[in-house]
């Protein structure tokens, strides 16, 4: 099975922690030269020393906001200014923080403006960035992480589940535009994962509920057939095979990650 992604640089967004950091760890690993994107310059540059280095890459970072497509954007293409088309990244990985929790009655039009900014446009902007050294080097890799609510709603995640759904079907629009190029485009979904995103989304399911966080925690867990939440490296090494070589045959795909939780097929 060729995993080796020597020679390839990946661009992994939200990658200063948690399922990020862990996918972009992994495509190190493989042998990408991986450019870390997020907004914290601090967490960033804490984050980079844990990227292996044993195949001699040398990765990088590059700042902005998810909240502000157009500054993402400008910071993608600053970073490849003068380059040849066959420089930039063969592998995206597009993730960032997901929506505030919410009923969706409650939620306001700024909030879902917000989302489609984060979720969509920038991914958008991103693969369009992109596009030039994945067509050059006839090889591309495109894996979004958004979440099993596409197949199945998550409650009180009225934004997020709205949003992430129009993800999945640009995802699936655009696998079909770019397949012929020899560029995939599949979707990760992480189920229930140890993040600081769901030690928040406990922390408020457990002040509007009433209940303990550790009660709210034990019932998320006992809705989980592997009987624990799953790790971020275990998301990040579902990445680091679709971005393989090995995955060249998946596309358009949408991947749970999720230890057999989703009651759909």
């Amino acid at each position: 099975m060729d995993l080796s992604l020597t020679g390839k640089r990946a661009l992994v967004c939200g990658s200063s922690q948690g399922i990020g950091k862990a996918a972009a760890i992994e495509l190190a690993a493989l042998g990408a030269e991986v450019t870390l994107l997020a907004r914290d310059a601090g967490r960033l540059a804490a984050a980079l020393p844990a990227l292996p280095t044993r195949h001699g890459q040398k990765h990088g970072f590059l700042v902005a906001d998810f909240t502000r497509p157009d500054d993402v954007r400008a910071a993608a293409a600053a970073a490849l200014e003068g380059k040849p088309a066959g420089a930039g990244w063969h592998i995206l990985v597009n993730n960032t923080g997901g929506p505030s929790p919410g009923p969706l009655t409650e939620a306001s039009a700024e909030q879902f403006r917000t989302a489609f900014d984060m979720q969509l446009l920038c991914a958008h902007e991103l693969v369009r960035i992109c596009l030039p050294a994945m067509k050059a080097s006839k090889y591309g890799r495109v894996v979004n992480i958004i979440s099993t609510s596409i197949k199945q709603p998550i409650p009180n995640l009225g934004v997020s589940n709205t949003v992430r759904g129009a993800v999945a079907q640009w995802a699936k629009t655009l696998a079909g535009e770019l397949g012929p190029l020899g560029i995939t485009v599949n979707n990760v979904l992480p189920g229930y994962t140890e993040t600081e995103r769901l030690a928040a989304l406990v922390k408020n399911k457990a002040a509007s509920s009433g209940a303990t966080e550790a009660r709210i925690t034990a019932d998320l867990v006992q809705s989980i057939p592997a009987g624990r939440f799953g790790r971020a490296e275990e998301v990040g090494a579902a990445v680091a095979y679709l971005a393989s070589p090995a995955g060249a045959y998946i596309n358009g795909i949408n991947l749970p990650v999720d230890g057999g939780r989703l009651g759909t097929l």
